[in-house]
């Protein structure tokens, strides 16, 4: 085991936008199987997957290299820590008994090597954002996923990768960096500070690279970006936090 923490987000398997899912896949094991020697715990953060629901019996086909690796951590006895997203939030138990991963559904406090840290996706908190928030209660409500459920699984998980397709016009219309006080992330961790000492918040979701040293001075924000465009990550040694980006070339 390695003494480096990894925190990586938003792969979206399961849409050909802008390469196939398969060769993003192939991209995401290839930095895995390059961080696993140094790796003491993975974080990931959500949106693994673009749409994803687990029946008692059936999960979406395919992601079986990814899946793989992850067990291969796992298997290891290295900790894998993953945090639905907005697109996975359907995670029901099958990753945990299948692969040994821990699941988390809300944000999560920790202290790594003496330093308070904040995880998660990201999506619904702060300000704003008001129409996902809603969508979100809908999605998560138990009556709702009950009576999903009873939908045949080959029609559902059509209905999900037809509204995932829907949502790709939105993937290529994120907005660059909107400044302190546009950025909701920014503004929920400024708010938390009020009341809390933490050292790093480390969020998805937002799918640009953001490093962020907020207003007193020594917390900082990281967003991990997305894997769509920037193939990024953060990397916390227990001393210094990076930002960076994965070339498999």
């Amino acid at each position: 085991m390695g003494n480096n923490y990894y925190f990586a987000s938003d792969f979206h398997l399961g849409i050909d936008y802008p390469q196939t899912s398969k060769e993003r896949e192939r991209t995401i094991v290839s930095w895995l199987d390059s961080i696993l020697p140094e790796t003491k715990a993975l974080f990931l953060l959500g949106d693994l997957f673009d749409y994803w629901y687990e029946y008692s019996e059936v999960v979406p086909k395919g992601y079986v290299r990814l899946l793989g690796k992850i067990a291969e951590f796992s298997d290891r006895d290295i900790p894998v820590h993953v945090f639905t997203g907005n697109h996975d939030m359907w995670m029901f138990g099958y990753l945990e008994e299948e692969l040994g991963v821990h699941i988390y559904k809300e944000p999560l406090r920790l202290s790594i090597d003496g330093k308070n840290f904040m995880v998660g996706h990201g999506d619904g908190l702060g300000p704003g954002d008001h129409g996902y928030k809603l969508i979100k209660k809908v999605f998560s409500n138990k009556i709702n996923q009950w009576l999903f459920a009873r939908i045949h699984s080959n029609t559902g998980i059509k209905l999900m990768r037809y509204f995932s397709k829907s949502s790709r016009e939105a993937q290529e219309k994120i907005p660059a960096f909107k400044g302190p006080e546009e950025e909701w992330l920014i503004q929920y961790c400024e708010r938390k500070l009020e009341t809390e000492e933490i050292d790093y918040f480390i969020f998805g979701h937002r799918h640009i690279p953001i490093d962020y040293t907020l207003r007193n001075g020594s917390s900082r924000y990281i967003n991990t970006g997305d894997w769509l465009h920037h193939n990024s990550f953060a990397c916390f040694d227990g001393q210094k936090m990076q930002l960076l980006n994965f070339d498999k070339n």
